[in-house]
């Protein structure tokens, strides 16, 4: 088997799994009109893989629609004229979220607390090792 017949085994693969994922989606939508389907079919597996695997390729192609034109409204710093042409001397700040002062004692006592709790199951475990 030669390397291009395997990819394409798998890509049809892949848009029959992907097919039989909208398939049962759809079917769990409105079940009466996918038994219909199906009962069309009456078995002939051949249609079915064509039906799933066409199902599949749409689903795919809507699936990367959507992630391009996602990706289309991210701003790419690469992309911007006004990037820095050496990325290794670009300073990037990260903001912290500011927390409240008797909120940020209260996370202190607890972090101490569970510090405790860790070391008296170690304890524990050490004298039940013995």
């Amino acid at each position: 088997m030669n390397s291009d017949s395997f990819t394409e085994l798998l890509q049809k693969s892949f848009r029959i799994a992907l097919g039989a994922t909208a398939t049962l989606v759809e079917a769990v939508q409105d079940p009466a009109k996918q038994s219909e389907k199906f009962s069309e079919i009456n078995g002939d597996w051949n249609r079915l893989s064509e039906d799933l695997e066409t199902k599949g390729t749409v689903a795919e192609q809507e699936a990367r629609r959507l992630v391009d034109s996602m990706m289309a409204q991210v701003p790419s710093p690469f992309n911007s004229p006004t990037a820095s042409p050496h990325p290794s001397t670009t300073v990037s700040t990260v903001n912290m979220p500011k927390v409240e002062v008797g909120l940020q004692s209260e996370l202190e006592m607890l972090t101490q607390e569970l510090e405790v709790i860790r070391q008296e199951i170690e304890q524990l475990k050490g004298s039940s090792d013995s």
